[in-house]
């Protein structure tokens, strides 16, 4: 009988242990891609791009040349004030005031003198007058009005001014009690300082500006109606103590306010002439006619002086009677076709 080992002292033969392999650091050439998968084609067609886009570079050039270019009007800025040219300022003042000081200005006396000082505040370098020691009357007085002003380059101006004086000088030579003097200066742009660049020169009086050739070529007879309803008017309105009031000779919705301050005894008519003959008749026309009229006037004051006074007025026919629709006397507002509406007519709404 054979006796079988325990199995702790049974031998098992084991095949050798195979050698450890080392693997290399670094592959010795780059991984194989399996077939299977799919290939990126980025940088094929970043490729295909970059060509594409140097290729249309003459294209584009040519289609550019070849299209007609469309002119787009683009609007102008609208120029702001700041850059609009300014008006300079009026030196009518300045030369008036100068005017007035440089006449009453004496040479001869101390420089404390106020007068003296406030010329010299206009005009530093300016020549004051020379008075004699035994002139005991001084110099007269007088008003000074600026006429006409010029202006020149780079702020220059002159300002013609008139001194009416209240008397005449005594002396070998009288002047006329009016005056002109031509004051030049600088100064006044962009509201900077006036400066009078010397002394006065006098000059001869302004030429009057030609007279136009009077429109109001029609006398109207003084028994006529229009010329008795504007009689009627100019009575009421200068306060002579003739007629009901002004309201009864306006047309609806003009108001008229008197002068108050003046106050005549007595108000002569002297002539009444319109612009058109349609106002001469003996009746009056189709009503909304109108017509421009002169009136002269004489007034006499309560002191007896008489005032020679001309009015300009435009009347308009209505109901049979003529109407004042505006007064020429610094204003000039036709009434409103509205009844309730009002018009300022020389002097003001009262």
């Amino acid at each position: 009988m054979t006796t079988t080992p325990p199995p702790s002292q049974r031998c098992v033969s084991r095949p050798p242990a195979a050698a450890p392999v080392s693997k290399p650091l670094r592959s010795a050439r780059p991984e194989t891609v399996p077939a299977r998968r799919a290939v990126s084609r980025s940088p094929r067609l970043a490729r295909y791009g970059i060509w594409t886009a140097l290729a249309a570079g003459p294209l584009a050039l040519a289609v550019a040349l070849a299209v007609p270019r469309t002119t787009i009007a683009q609007a102008a800025p609208a120029p702001h004030v700041t850059d609009a040219a300014r008006t300079p300022a009026d030196p009518q003042g300045v030369a008036e005031m100068f005017m007035d000081l440089w006449l009453r200005a004496d040479a001869t006396a101390p420089e404390s003198n106020g007068i003296t000082a406030a010329v010299r505040a206009l005009a530093p370098e300016v020549d004051l007058p020379k008075r004699p020691r035994n002139d005991s009357t001084g110099p007269a007085a007088a008003k000074s009005v600026a006429v006409r002003t010029a202006y020149g380059l780079e702020g220059a101006w002159t300002v013609v001014v008139a001194a009416i004086s209240d008397r005449a000088d005594t002396g070998a030579a009288a002047v006329p009690l009016v005056r002109y003097f031509a004051v030049s200066g600088t100064g006044g742009k962009d509201g900077g300082q006036f400066t009078v660049t010397g002394a006065p020169a006098e000059v001869a009086a302004p030429d009057a500006a030609a007279v136009p050739a009077s429109p109001f070529t029609y006398p109207a007879p003084s028994t006529g109606v229009l010329a008795t309803t504007l009689g009627e008017f100019v009575r009421s309105y200068l306060g002579g103590g003739q007629g009901t009031g002004v309201e009864r000779y306006l047309s609806p919705g003009l108001r008229v306010s008197a002068p108050r301050a003046a106050s005549y005894a007595r108000v002569d008519v002297e002539d009444v002439a319109p612009d058109s003959a349609a106002a001469l008749g003996t009746t009056v026309p189709a009503d909304g006619t109108k017509a421009r009229v002169r009136v002269r006037v004489s007034g006499e004051d309560r002191g007896g002086v008489r005032w020679p006074l001309v009015y300009r007025l435009e009347v308009t026919a209505r109901a049979g009677r003529w109407e004042v629709s505006a007064l020429e006397a610094g204003t000039t507002t036709p009434p409103a076709t509205a009844p309730s509406a009002t018009a300022p007519v020389s002097g003001g709404a009262r």
